[in-house]
Formats: C-alpha cells, sequence, structure tokens
C-alpha cells in the first residue's frame, strides 16, 4: 500500500512540493480504491436486488453507483493533475481497498447492512486522506476528499435509515 505508480511529470509547479504530492497520491489510492470497488458492490446489487423492496432500491442503487463511477473518475483525475499515474487495476485496488468483495447474493437487508459498512468504510479511508492534503495546502484535494466525506455521510445515513 505504500507504493504508487511512478510520477508522470517532475517538472510540476503548482506550489506543492514534489514529495507533498506523492504523500497526497499516496493518500487518495486507496480512496479510489475503495470508491470503485464499492462502485462495484453497488452495481452488482442494483442488478441482484429482490423483494418487496425492489423498485426503491433498484433505483436508489442505480443512483449511488451512478455518483460513485463519476466519483472515481475525479479521484483519478486528481491523482493525475498533481503528476501520478492512478492505480487502474484489480490486483492493485485489491492491495489498496479496504471494502470487502461480493461472492453471493445476499438478501436485500443485507445488502442495505453492507453497503452501510461499506460508506463507512469510505469515510473512514477519506478521512486519513485530509492530512497529506491539508498539510501541502492542496485544497483542491483537500476540497476532493471532503466532498466524498459529504457524499459517504449522507448515503451512510440513508442506508441506516432503511434499516430502522
Amino acid at each position: 500500500m505504500d507504493t504508487i505508480r511512478e510520477k508522470t511529470d517532475s517538472n510540476i509547479n503548482i506550489g506543492i512540493s514534489d514529495e507533498q504530492r506523492e504523500k497526497i497520491a499516496k493518500a487518495l489510492s486507496p480512496l479510489l480504491a475503495d470508491t470503485y470497488m464499492l462502485y462495484l458492490k453497488t452495481h452488482n446489487y442494483h442488478w441482484n436486488v429482490t423483494g418487496m423492496n425492489f423498485q426503491t432500491l433498484h433505483a436508489m442503487f442505480e443512483e449511488q453507483y451512478t455518483e460513485l463511477a463519476a466519483a472515481v473518475d475525479d479521484i483519478a483525475e486528481q491523482i493525475r493533475i498533481i503528476g501520478h499515474f492512478a492505480p487502474g487495476s484489480f490486483k492493485e485496488y485489491s492491495k489498496l481497498t479496504t471494502i470487502t468483495e461480493e461472492e453471493e447474493v445476499p438478501d436485500d437487508r443485507t445488502m442495505i447492512q453492507r453497503l452501510l459498512e461499506s460508506n463507512e468504510a469510505v469515510i473512514r479511508t477519506a478521512r486519513k486522506a485530509l492530512p497529506a492534503c491539508e498539510e501541502a495546502g492542496d485544497e483542491a484535494s483537500l476540497d476532493l476528499v471532503t466532498e466524498r466525506l459529504r457524499n459517504h455521510s449522507k448515503v451512510a445515513w440513508m442506508l441506516r435509515s432503511h434499516l430502522q
């Protein structure tokens, strides 16, 4: 998890040192991996949900995975903006992620519980990325991470509400 792909451009002059940009890329890479794996889990549930709440959950999961797809792109592009290659393979993601991959099709209530737990995991990963962004004064990366925190906190609240 400590390694990231080689940076692509050491001639970036944006007021953030090479060392700081590397720390930020290392902090954003697990966030990218978690976001992608949550996207995959959510899309899987969208396809496979059944039960009395099918229509509601099918639509809610679609809204969530659509937002996650955009987030994956935003995070990867931010890693590129600061001069590093973004991780982009399942092999890399499996080393970086905290999200458990699905190997079964659970019932609808279990889907909601697992998505809640996974969103909370992404929140924890995002919080770990904050210090590198703050220390470097990288407001763009900080804004991105803060937006992820806000989004996943709201989704977690909505999922938690379904379980009550």
